[in-house]
């Protein structure tokens, strides 16, 4: 009986140094999100669709962008989700859409335009028929989100 349980406790220590091991073999070897973000352009995608498309001088840096545009932003994730999917804006006001994703997007709100890799644009909401409701489209993902122009 007593040998029994010496080898009942010897399997337990065993198992105990085994999974101990285990866990400090692969504690080092966790995944980890990199932000590439700090890597790209920091400066408004001025390409087609921006409001600054004929003055690039006068594009603005992502952090300016943050600030300036905090009430007037939609952002885009990785798979093309709109957040928030639904705004209302004045006519003629500007708003900041933000690619949070690692690729260039497509995207259409009044015409189609190209937002770089973690890029952001600027664009002119302005529509001769008021009310009226805009919906954003993103890559293959369409109406993400709705916006509203009002007087």
């Amino acid at each position: 009986m007593k040998n029994n349980k010496s080898m009942w406790m010897w399997i337990g220590v065993v198992v105990v140094v085994v999974l101990i091991g285990w866990w400090a073999m692969n504690r080092n070897t966790s995944t980890s999100v990199v932000d590439d973000s700090a890597n790209v352009t920091p400066t408004e995608d001025t390409t087609d669709g921006s409001v600054n498309v004929a003055t690039p001088a006068a594009s603005i840096s992502y952090a300016q962008a943050l600030v300036k545009y905090k009430d007037a932003r939609i952002q885009l994730d990785g798979s093309c989700q709109a957040s928030p999917n639904a705004v209302t804006f004045k006519n003629g006001a500007s708003l900041m859409l933000d690619n949070r994703a690692s690729v260039a997007r497509t995207v259409k709100l009044g015409s189609s335009f190209s937002i770089k890799a973690y890029g952001f644009k600027i664009v002119k909401l302005s529509s001769s028929t008021l009310p009226a409701t805009w919906l954003l489209d993103c890559g293959t993902s369409q109406n993400v989100a709705t916006v509203l122009i009002q007087k």
